[in-house]
């Protein structure tokens, strides 16, 4: 099976052997497949060269005097953890290449071998050592972003959404937060609080929509002994649990229009009673609402207040679909990585490239909670250190297959324009092999000679 890595000359390889005639011809196989390379004669050497140098492949012979390769791959674990180590041997067992590969050998190879399926090695290899690189620079990103909330995120849109809540946080006004569901209204909000002021104080979060709509109102400002059935003691609401913090409204658009005309109140003037009690209570709780729902329309329907809307619209904040920030999915998808493999005690340094690519491709109609449960189900069911396609749900694996080997062409494209991108993708998903591509297009072979001849001299 071919690579999918393309030969790289910024990809180094050291190549350790110490019969002189074998180095050197691994080296010009190498170096003609656009591979750098370095050379040592021995194990010691090789350290010396790893330390030195940026090396990507260790490529060496298992059997050397004094420093063998076992010793070497072992020290590379230690030098630099991030090189792939492939071991050679002419005198190889199964037992051999067991403790190779227990140690941390990339893979293991018998001389004599031909030099396609070294090539073939070696390509993977690197590209496995890309990937690690990959993921460990998006996890030093993420050290850089915001430890104490883990609001994640350095495109465009999550900047514009942070700027907003560090200029509101400091204020004592009230925000609304809008967004789909999965879009991190929650964790805005607890970000808007850990900024305030009053993040010394509680952060209380209601959730208007799991409280059934006869005790949310009890839930929330609280009753008196015997003000209903079951109320056997007094009880405070959830307005005085935040005193002196943050009460957070999740999913507001649900609550009854009894309770918002009591939020009405609290929100006009501070106050408030227990059900079943004459005492006015005072609140200096700050409040964040959130919803995903469109309250113009709760309005026009007559299930929303319009003026506990204006209430409520102080400031808004508007939180965008996973879809519209994209450069974003690796970072979030790192940061759960990371997340899940210590909670479930695995060591897995990130994802393969396809698995990255089709991250990138999906649509996440469930936003960044979808994308969170599909990287906690991957951790749990991969047995490698990468997470491959083969690990996600069945519905990303479908979507995967449903858009490769699809070509979408706009609308308004020419004809001329047309047949240039059908040829040259067919030639791609045929590894260039012009005969089969014209086999499947139904054309002439000499209509693909031809335009490729015509791309030529196209500068």
């Amino acid at each position: 099976m071919k690579s999918k890595t393309k030969p790289d000359s910024r990809n180094v390889v050291l190549v350790v052997d110490d019969d002189d005639s074998v180095r050197r011809s691994i080296d010009m196989s190498l170096k003609r497949a656009g591979y750098r390379t370095l050379l040592a004669e021995n194990g010691d050497r090789a350290i010396a060269r790893l330390r030195e140098e940026d090396i990507n492949l260790v490529l060496t012979d298992l059997k050397m005097p004094k420093t063998d390769g076992l010793e070497l791959l072992k020290a590379a674990r230690v030098i630099k953890p991030e090189v792939e180590v492939i071991v050679m041997t002419a005198f190889g067992t199964v037992e051999t290449a067991v403790e190779a590969m227990k140690v941390g050998a990339y893979d293991f190879i018998e001389k004599p071998f031909n030099r396609q399926t070294l090539l073939a090695l070696v390509g993977k290899a690197i590209e496995k050592q890309s990937l690690v690189v990959e993921n460990r620079l998006l996890r030093e990103k993420l050290e850089g972003l915001s430890e104490k909330t883990h609001f994640i995120g350095n495109s465009k849109a999550a900047r514009a959404v942070l700027d907003l809540v560090e200029q509101v946080a400091v204020s004592r006004a009230t925000v609304l937060i809008q967004g789909e569901s999965g879009t991190g209204k929650g964790l805005v909000a607890k970000l808007i609080h850990q900024l305030s002021k009053a993040r010394k104080g509680p952060f209380v979060h209601v959730s208007c929509a799991a409280i059934p709509e006869t005790l949310l109102e009890a839930e929330l400002f609280g009753y008196e002994k015997g003000a209903f059935t079951g109320a056997v003691s007094k009880k405070e609401g959830r307005f005085e649990m935040a005193k002196g913090g943050s009460i957070f409204l999740d999913e507001v658009g649900e609550a009854p229009l009894t309770t918002q005309v009591k939020l009405l109140r609290i929100l006009q003037e501070g106050e408030f009673e227990h059900l079943g009690g004459r005492r006015t209570l005072k609140s200096d709780a700050r409040v964040i609402a959130a919803t995903n729902r469109n309250l113009h329309e709760e309005i026009d329907a007559g299930i929303f207040r319009e003026d506990l809307y204006y209430r409520l619209n102080v400031i808004t904040i508007t939180l965008p679909l996973l879809q519209e920030r994209t450069e974003d999915i690796p970072l979030l998808a790192s940061y759960f990585l990371d997340r899940y493999s210590k909670k479930n005690e695995k060591k897995i340094k990130g994802f393969s490239k396809d698995v990255l690519q089709l991250f990138l491709r999906y649509n996440w109609p469930g936003n960044i909670r979808e994308l969170e449960n599909v990287v906690e189900r991957s951790v749990v069911i991969s047995r490698s250190d990468l997470v491959e396609v083969a690990d996600l749900p069945g519905e990303l694996r479908k979507h995967r297959a449903a858009v490769d080997g699809v070509l979408q062409i706009p609308i308004g494209t020419s004809l001329k324009e047309t047949k240039r991108k059908l040829i040259l993708e067919t030639l791609k998903h045929t590894n260039g092999e012009k005969t089969t591509s014209a086999k499947i297009l139904g054309v002439a072979a000499r209509t693909i000679y031809r335009l490729l001849e015509e791309e030529k001299n196209t500068p």
